[in-house]
């Protein structure tokens, strides 16, 4: 990951979250754990590459945790850590900051 230049504290979580994906992938993941096939159903738009390396960056902030069960086939589930958690605040003022943007409608200049 590149380093934060500026030393502030938004471009840190940005740095972090930053990319189409993370904070989707953490919202869907605030619902409980999720196998890596229903991510993909749930993203539909997200390559397998793209999933692989956010669910990859997420585990190694901490923020997302990686099961393997021993079965054949084996089943891998990923979930929220204590601390993928206190993303909750952040996913739900960007969901109502979506609903407000589609709200004023696609045809409004920001």
């Amino acid at each position: 990951m590149k380093d934060n230049v500026s030393g502030c504290s938004v471009e840190e979580a940005m740095r972090l979250l930053g990319g189409r994906w993370r904070l989707l992938i953490a919202s869907y993941l605030l619902d409980g754990p999720r196998r890596f096939n229903d991510l993909r159903r749930e993203i539909p738009a997200i390559s397998q590459r793209m999933l692989t390396l956010d669910l990859r960056a997420l585990e190694e902030a901490g923020l997302v945790s990686r099961t393997v069960f021993p079965t054949v086939p084996v089943k891998v589930e990923y979930a929220l850590t204590d601390d993928g958690r206190r993303l909750q605040p952040v996913v739900e003022v960007m969901q109502a900051f979506g609903l407000w943007v589609k709200a004023r409608g696609a045809d409004t200049p920001m």
